[in-house]
Parts: C-alpha cells; structure tokens; sequence
C-alpha cells in the first residue's frame, strides 16, 4: 500500500492548511458538501452506529461545560500563557485539562466569558 501522510494547520479563523515539505502552506480545496433534506440528513444519521442522534429529553438533560483546553488551543495560547494571561493558577488548568477536575461553577462561567470575549477580559485584568 502507497500511503501519503498529509499534515494540515487550522488557523484561528478557522481556514485549514496543508503543511508542505517544504514548511510552506497552501489552502485546502475548497469542497462543498451534496446538498440534503431534513429527512436524507435524518436517515444518514440514523444509519451511522457512532453518530446517532440524541433525543430532545437527553439534550435538556445535557450540560454545557466550557472546555478549557479547547478555548486556550482556540486562543493560540500554552497552559502557562493561559494561565498567566486570565489569572488561572497553571494546576488547576491542568487538572481541568486533564480531566481528573472539573472546573466549578464561577470557574466554568468565567471559562465562558473567555471564550466569548477574550480581549475584553485581558483588558479588564490589565486594569
């Protein structure tokens, strides 16, 4: 088997890249996806083991937790800039991280206000 290893970036804006050899980057194709209905979108998901579609009774169920590590890879930011920039003691971030804690209640809501609006929260830190 010829398999070719393609190595991709995805910016902050969301535009994904492919990493040449050579360092260099070029966009990704873009590719639209076949339009479908409602009821070919349902029947598809339906019929994918690993992506089935949740009831409205789960959903009201579920809770949205802000994920730490998803917001500071969003920001560009290491733990310890994350940690620094927004006042997070670096532990806790990486227990939250890591899974082995979860942020508490004033904990998620201020993970929430930093995903929100990042630069106005530095800039009330800053004083």
């Amino acid at each position: 088997m010829n398999a070719k290893t393609i190595t991709a970036r995805m910016r902050f804006d969301g535009t994904v890249f492919e990493v040449l050899e050579d360092g260099s980057e070029r966009p990704f194709p873009e590719t639209t996806m076949p339009s479908m209905t409602d009821e070919e979108i349902e029947t598809a998901a339906r019929d994918d083991p690993d992506a089935q579609p949740l009831s409205d009774e789960t959903l009201k169920r579920m809770q949205r937790i802000p994920r730490a590590k998803i917001i500071r890879r969003a920001l560009g930011l290491t733990q310890e800039e994350f940690a620094a920039r927004f006042h997070i003691p670096l532990a806790e971030l990486c227990e939250w991280e890591q899974g082995s804690k979860q942020p508490d209640q004033l904990a998620r809501a201020y993970l929430a206000v930093i995903a929100c609006d990042s630069e106005s929260v530095e800039k009330a830190l800053r004083g």
